[in-house]
């Protein structure tokens, strides 16, 4: 039978189709393949251009930066800022200087609702849904997000419509309905939302809130960023209203655009943002909180069962996660870019990183804690910056049974802070520090952030090539970090 086979497959290759099989079987020679293009350019390098091929246009730029960020303020104190990128669609959002750390004379968790109130009904819409109709004629999208210190709505749609999205955020932001159903639905969304980050299995989120309810006890950064389960039922019109009127104010506000043409983006400001009675009413505003962050330092513990949490047949691992944290510097001090490359060299991760075997094995929290101790499952360091201060963090987790070995670890890490770092060290978190800057630039969301915050916080931007020179000139201040 195996004969018969081996027969069957000589006959089937002496049959076969084509001339140089038959030319190899004769002479037993190797075939050479003709490629199409060898005979029509023979031996034409790479380099050179193809004979009779027009040749290419390329964009050109003249000077360092040619798209730099203009900046207009108008009448009533809005900013209008825009980054100019080529493509046929733009994000265009507004951004205010408003968040968690200025409740302390209100119920806390107004932000969070207001994030989620984001883009309901309008004196102009009657729903949630004739907006996104409105949006997708567009190929539009709409997000809303808060942090502690700024509040940002933000559309990405076709440039044509820019129009007609300026009109839009006008709406959401200065002319929300808010009415009970809106309001009945969304604290439903907290509730929901509170449960999940509690029984969630990453406890990054958590953690950051406790480390910043830590280290300002009862003050601005240190107030909580999601609504408290007893102040869900407590946040009406009234009291919503009442924080808009303080801080929903054109001059703590920034409208930012990439993919825009300036002056047209200033005339869509003029008549949609311009002269406009919000829905609260013109009052003047009388309780802004102007306070500056007061670091205190402390210690929150909370104590939770994960026993009934798993992601798979196996149950979940009981593990001791903690959060060390000191006070760093605010983004508007010279020392926000080397404090950035320190946590660029501090590094770390989970023992089992997404990005495979080898990523940022040369950090510090790799090199020194997670493969020296095994039994590690997670090191990573934080930097958290805002107007007046700052955080750096290390997050760590390890067996119950370990913690106080896992202390000890990280406080030796932060003590080693303070001593000589290697040139080459230096080098490597500066390069990798200047690489992420430049990969994350390349989204035009992330163009439309970085503009927003830093003419919201400055009223100018420093452009990439800018920060890429600072992160280089940070060598000057030599090997020691002890300044830091």
């Amino acid at each position: 039978m195996a004969a018969l086979v081996l027969a069957t497959a000589r006959r089937l290759l002496l049959r076969g189709s084509g001339s140089w099989r038959r030319s190899r079987l004769r002479s037993g020679a190797p075939a050479r393949r003709g490629f199409s293009s060898g005979s029509a350019y023979p031996r034409v390098p790479l380099s050179s251009p193809l004979p009779g091929v027009p040749e290419p246009v390329f964009a050109t730029v003249d000077g360092q930066e040619k798209f730099e960020t203009k900046v207009t303020t108008l009448e009533n104190g809005l900013r209008v800022a825009s980054q100019n990128k080529f493509g046929q669609f733009c994000t265009v959002g507004v951004l205010i200087n408003s968040g968690s750390r200025y409740e302390a004379k209100y119920l806390s968790g107004i932000a969070h609702f207001l994030e989620k109130l984001a883009f309901s009904s309008t004196d102009r819409f009657d729903s949630k849904d004739e907006i996104l109709l409105t949006l997708e004629k567009h190929g539009g999208i709409c997000d809303c997000q808060t942090s502690r210190d700024t509040t940002m709505y933000a559309v990405s749609a076709d440039s044509k419509g820019l129009d007609t999205v300026v009109g839009l955020l006008a709406d959401v932001v200065l002319h929300p309905r808010l009415t009970d159903e809106e309001i009945d639905m969304t604290r439903m969304a907290v509730q929901f939302e509170l449960e999940d980050l509690n029984m969630r299995p990453d406890p990054e989120p958590l953690l950051t809130e406790m480390i910043h309810e830590a280290a300002y006890q009862e003050n601005t950064v240190g107030l909580h960023r999601f609504c408290p389960t007893e102040n869900i039922g407590k946040i009406d019109r009234e009291v919503l209203h009442s924080y808009l009127r303080n801080y929903y104010t054109p001059d703590r506000m920034v409208l930012a655009g990439v993919g825009v043409e300036h002056e047209h983006l200033v005339e869509c400001a003029r008549k949609h943002l311009q002269g406009t009675r919000p829905a609260w009413g013109c009052a003047k505003a009388v309780d802004v909180d102007r306070s500056v962050a007061q670091y205190t330092g402390g210690m929150v513990k909370l104590e939770r069962d994960m026993s009934n949490v798993s992601l798979g047949p196996a149950p979940f691992p009981e593990l001791t996660h903690i959060m060390i944290g000191l006070e760093s510097c605010s983004f508007l001090e010279e020392d926000f870019i080397p404090f950035a490359v320190l946590n660029m060299m501090m590094g770390g991760g989970g023992s089992f990183s997404a990005g495979g075997p080898g990523k940022g094995m040369f950090t510090r929290l790799y090199l020194n804690v997670l493969n020296r101790h095994h039994w590690m499952y997670n090191a990573t360091s934080y930097h958290h910056s805002y107007e007046d201060t700052g955080l750096l963090c290390v997050h760590a987790s390890a067996d119950p049974r370990q913690v106080r070995e896992m202390v000890e670890i990280l406080t030796k890490e932060f003590i080693l802070m303070a001593g000589t770092v290697d040139v080459a060290e230096l080098e490597r978190a500066k390069t990798q520090l200047m690489s992420m800057l430049m990969m994350n630039l390349e989204s035009r969301p992330v163009i439309f952030e970085d503009v927003g915050r830093q003419v919201l916080a400055t009223r100018s931007r420093k452009l990439p090539h800018e920060l890429c020179a600072l992160i280089r000139v940070s060598a000057a201040l030599g090997t020691d970090t002890s300044r830091i």
